[in-house]
């Protein structure tokens, strides 16, 4: 079977994006606020930037200098208290201003894989969204390219209970709803349009069983909320809500991207944005020792590899 039969890819608008990739174009393509409104930069330097052991620093800064592609891990986390959480979407982002293109490849989180990173774990087979909970994000970032044989060059991370105080800080957010359900904080999460607060879209985003299409159906619905987001921030006047929406990113999103790559990314690899395409990897679900797992094939592995290579040459 060929790639281009074998891997449905959709074309889509910027706006048709899974959650992560939203989330970062909401930090990249919020630069222009932070510019104008003081302390934007010391909310990204202070709060939001992190580096990890995991990516060479040094090689990674060539690359963009040289506006080479570049690969980024998207995670949406599901991080409460006392609890270091889990990854609750993996994606990876790949970037190619040369040729004005770029893909998202989505990783389901129960893909069952090779741990890698400094862990007690490190070597076992478990689902690819246990790394992080079981080392962090330098583990879910080994563990990420060992599983797919490529090279990440940045990570952004969001917590996925900063989404309803995102909701909150915009005001509250109005979608178009796709199905009918009774959510379990007793919401009803009618058909049609639909208007949410923080709360209840956090209950709308996790909702998993009651979607016939499964994982692409969340993601849809993440893109949904993240989407009512930034339409409803594009309309807040008030410095003191653009103050809280900054205030909601800098206690929810980490990233190793510092301002001035940000700044950069936005300059320079911004035609990247005109051409995306979509594929989510597929498998086959299977319970091992009384445990569910999606076990993906050598041969989908080896073409995923192959696709985000494609787009580094």
């Amino acid at each position: 079977m060929s790639r281009s039969t074998k891997h449905k890819k959709k074309k889509g608008s910027l706006w048709k994006i899974p959650l992560l990739l939203l989330s970062l174009i909401l930090i990249s393509g919020g630069i222009y606020a932070y510019t104008v409104y003081s302390g934007a930069k010391s909310t990204v330097e202070d709060k939001m930037h992190r580096e990890v052991a995991s990516i060479d620093h040094e090689l990674t800064e060539k690359k963009r200098k040289e506006q080479e592609p570049l690969n980024i891990l998207l995670m949406g986390v599901d991080e409460r208290d006392g609890d270091q959480g889990r990854s609750d979407a993996l994606m990876v982002l790949s970037v190619d201003p040369n040729n004005n293109r770029s893909q998202i490849v989505s990783i389901p989180r129960d893909t069952r894989t090779q741990m890698v990173g400094d862990s007690s774990q490190s070597g076992n087979l478990d689902k690819i969204n246990h790394a992080y909970a079981f080392g962090g994000t330098d583990m879910a970032i080994q563990t990420v390219e060992n599983f797919l044989d490529v090279d990440l060059d940045y990570y952004v991370s969001i917590n996925m209970e900063g989404l309803a105080e995102m909701v909150d800080a915009v005001g509250g957010i109005t979608i178009n709803n796709d199905i009918d359900w009774e959510g379990k904080d007793g919401f009803h999460y009618k058909k049609g349009e639909l208007t949410m607060d923080g709360d209840e879209t956090l209950g709308y985003v996790r909702m998993r069983y009651e979607d016939p299409n499964g994982d692409f159906g969340r993601n849809e619905r993440q893109r949904k909320v993240i989407e009512g987001i930034i339409n409803k921030g594009a309309n807040v006047g008030s410095i003191n809500k653009i103050g809280n929406v900054m205030d909601v990113l800098g206690k929810n999103v980490t990233t190793n991207m510092d301002f001035g790559t940000m700044q950069d990314l936005m300059v320079n690899y911004r035609s990247a944005r005109e051409n995306l395409t979509t594929y989510q990897m597929t498998g086959t679900g299977t319970k091992i020792g009384g445990i569910y797992y999606l076990k993906v094939s050598d041969q989908e592995v080896r073409d995923v590899h192959d696709m985000i290579s494609e787009y580094n040459s």
